[in-house]
């Protein structure tokens, strides 16, 4: 996690512009669930709706982790490693991914980070949609989201039924499908609360992955913080001020954060072959 910590002294200390750095990749978003017996090995999806994603779809939304093989995705899962390193120290399995501002690439983060937990063979991932001001995974993804957050929190549907299985073993989606009234009321109710805990405590293996909304557009990441066990924040490359950076920072002060991610920075990868 050393680069990690260079990052967030960095971003201190000048323009924020340096962490773990993220290529300027695309926004991933994945839907999986699981209705089954086991969580790592065969899984069964009895109750999930099960969407076959479009390849093209998710490239040209960047999303470069949901093929394994794909060289574009190293950065990924050398965010991966790290990210479950501490996590796994700590004991912790709900992760936050924030931004200060907009546009910063914190859903493409959320969603290449949790396709990549998926294919580490002893962890499952759920990704949810909790930016209910503006939530973007089911579009990125390509989800046809029949059912959805939205329906969940009205009363019409269960947790089983708006759960999406992506084709991409041991990863379910959580989608919101169009903003949430009140949503900073609604992520600092008991019924959030109650969710939140059911989706952690289901599987001793699962990583659930928050994509929550920008910390300096509103209190909805700030309501909802103190229910996650850590965060991971992302700064888009020359998109945040030092201030706002600084700003962010002390609005998790009191959070567990496990590190910064540099987003759309010109990395070059270093080439390895066998």
């Amino acid at each position: 996690m050393e680069r990690i910590k260079q990052a967030i002294e960095k971003a201190r200390q000048q323009t924020g512009q340096r962490s773990t750095p993220v290529p300027p990749l695309p926004p991933v978003a994945a839907s999986v669930t699981k209705q089954g017996p086991a969580e790592i090995g065969e899984i069964r999806y009895s109750h999930t709706q099960v969407v076959k994603l479009d390849p093209e779809h998710l490239e040209r939304n960047r999303i470069v982790a949901y093929n394994k093989s794909s060289t574009m995705g190293w950065a990924f899962d050398l965010l991966r490693t790290q990210v479950l390193q501490k996590m796994d120290e700590n004991g912790w399995r709900t992760l936050a991914i924030v931004s200060p501002t907009p546009e910063a690439g914190k859903t493409m983060v959320a969603i290449n980070l949790a396709m990549s937990i998926a294919h580490h063979t002893n962890k499952s991932a759920l990704l949810v949609d909790f930016d209910l001001r503006r939530p973007m995974i089911g579009s990125y993804l390509g989800l046809p989201m029949a059912k959805s957050l939205n329906d969940l929190l009205d009363g019409q549907a269960e947790i089983q039924d708006i759960l999406v299985y992506p084709g991409l073993p041991r990863l379910v989606v959580l989608p919101t499908k169009k903003p949430v009234p009140h949503s900073s009321e609604t992520l600092s109710s008991g019924k959030i609360h109650n969710l939140i805990t059911e989706m952690r405590d289901r599987y001793d293996s699962r990583i659930v992955i928050f994509d929550l909304p920008p910390l300096l557009n509103s209190d909805d990441a700030i309501s909802v913080l103190p229910k996650m066990d850590c965060v991971l924040m992302v700064v888009g490359n020359g998109m945040s001020t030092k201030q706002e950076i600084e700003d962010s920072m002390r609005h998790l002060s009191s959070a567990n954060l496990i590190g910064t991610v540099l987003n759309k920075a010109e990395v070059e990868a270093n080439a390895y072959y066998y």
